[in-house]
């Protein structure tokens, strides 16, 4: 078995989130977009009606709490029409 190059390897984790994304908003469940711009706990929520909520990770870690239902026209930053997400700054809302 032949060693993957780096951007192999980015490509196929690139396409196992995209798939994982397609999945879960076909179940009508939530995606979980996670970024190092925001606090530990912190993350969004995109919806299959195309939402985008910031949430936060309660204290006992089985719910989350809303800090943010980020408007349409912030929401339309997630993701572009390449695929490719621009993660927004606590400074973008």
């Amino acid at each position: 078995m032949e060693a993957m190059t780096l951007k192999e390897l980015a490509r196929k984790g690139s396409n196992a989130v995209r798939l994982l994304r397609k999945t879960r908003l076909n179940k009508d469940l939530p995606f979980m977009i996670n970024s190092s711009d925001l606090d530990d706990g912190v993350c969004y929520l995109e919806y299959p009606d195309g939402k985008i909520q910031l949430v936060e990770q309660s204290s006992d870690g089985t719910d989350f709490k809303l800090l943010k239902t980020l408007s349409s026209m912030v929401a339309t930053y997630f993701p572009n029409k390449g695929g490719q997400w621009k993660i927004l700054k606590k400074s973008d809302f």
